[in-house]
């Protein structure tokens, strides 16, 4: 019987994107690279068209833009941005498309609104905004 080393055992593009991201801090852009590996698209536009869905927060529900709280994208837009460039890198790599190429892809443009804050419950103990609330102690002697 002969040996099989673990290279063998993942795809080539999945060892690319072990290659690439090989640091410790480097763990979830790999997960992301390998997950442009593994696209279900057939082409390089459709496997650039997961990576966007993959790495940005939609909406999870139409017209509803408080429920992209809910999509499990990175969420930060700088971490979002870092997700779509591994996952780029990993597409690359499964259509064989050259590095040049691949370089020229540009993450989504940033919102020009950002996702409404979601704010905790106001207390109603304090009813004036001058007014401290009952359960805070008071600071004198």
């Amino acid at each position: 019987m002969e040996n099989v080393i673990p290279q063998q055992w993942a795809s080539p593009c999945g060892n690319q994107c072990t290659h690439k991201y090989a640091a410790l801090m480097q763990i979830p852009w790999r997960v992301f690279c390998k997950k442009g590996c593994n696209a279900d698209g057939d082409t390089w536009e459709e496997c650039l068209a997961e990576c966007d869905e993959i790495c940005y927060k939609d909406p999870v529900l139409k017209d509803q833009q408080w429920s992209a709280y809910i999509d499990r994208s990175p969420g930060a837009v700088n971490y979002s941005q870092d997700c779509f460039n591994a996952c780029v890198t990993g597409c690359g790599y499964k259509f064989e498309i050259g590095k040049e190429k691949v370089d020229q892809v540009r993450p989504r443009p940033l919102p020009s609104e950002p996702l409404p804050e979601v704010k905790p419950p106001t207390s109603p103990a304090a009813t004036k905004p001058d007014e401290p609330a009952e359960d805070v102690p008071s600071t004198s002697a």
